[in-house]
């Protein structure tokens, strides 16, 4: 049960880590999410490949408006799981044409806390998400094309799940079905939401959208560290949880 103990180990299940989270990109976001993806997620794990990326990498406007597309996936996920209904349409607008969203649907709750807590990331998501349009302007791209679905077994959670281990290949991963579910699809979105920051930290040159990064990095951090609570002391009862985000979450 527990994680890689030998050096090796720990570096096999880093590039495993990172190879399923960019995966889970492509399939919830689609290309407007990869468009910067590749330079910002290459930047994380450190070394001297961070200098290489600052002096050759996006501009700073590219990197925000990434960081738009990962919170624009975040908040509409968790609008669906708490309200059964995705984004308003005045944050959906911007340069280029609003993708097609496959819609998710309202977790069912049957633990008050989780529901709390649910509701607490779901209003903090949106919040980033119009604080960025904000700081970007004119530049703030459009939404694009998501797919946070819970009945395709090719959509983007079910391949998630399915390469964590999860489910079985072929099979639906619904993060919308239960409480537990809903857990496990969150834990993999706010990982992802802090590596995506932590990466593009070194790449950002105003002092202004470092600022603004950094502060968003905190709330998806906050956000980590309470999903990763919650699954691990629900895990107490149901080992198959702490397996799961062990596939994912180790080193």
């Amino acid at each position: 049960m527990g994680c890689p103990s030998s050096v090796a180990d720990v570096f096999d299940r880093r590039v495993q880590r990172r190879a399923k989270r960019r995966q889970f990109f492509r399939s919830a976001g689609g290309l407007g999410l990869g468009l910067v993806g590749g330079t910002i997620l290459g930047a994380c794990g450190g070394g001297s490949g961070e200098n290489a990326n600052a002096a050759t990498g996006p501009t700073d406007a590219e990197i925000l408006n990434f960081a738009l597309n990962l919170e624009y996936l975040e908040a509409t996920f968790y609008a669906y799981a708490t309200t059964g209904s995705g984004l308003p349409t005045n944050l959906m607008t911007g340069a280029g044409t609003p993708g097609k969203v496959t819609p998710g649907q309202q977790v069912p709750f049957s633990d008050p806390v989780v529901a709390a807590y649910a509701r607490e990331i779901a209003k903090d998501e949106l919040e980033h998400v119009a604080f960025l349009r904000t700081a970007l302007g004119g530049s703030a791209v459009a939404m694009p094309a998501l797919d946070v679905g819970g009945t395709d077994p090719n959509g983007a959670f079910s391949l998630a799940a399915q390469a964590a281990g999860l489910a079985p290949a072929g099979t639906v991963f619904n993060p919308y079905l239960n409480d537990n579910n809903f857990l496990l699809g969150a834990f993999i979105f706010e990982d992802v939401g802090v590596t995506a920051y932590k990466g593009a930290a070194p790449l950002i040159s105003k002092n202004t959208y470092l600022e603004a990064a950094a502060g968003i990095l905190a709330a998806e951090a906050y956000h980590a560290g309470l999903i990763r609570t919650v699954l691990y002391a629900k895990g107490i009862q149901t080992p198959s949880l702490v397996t799961a985000t062990q596939a994912i979450g180790c080193a």
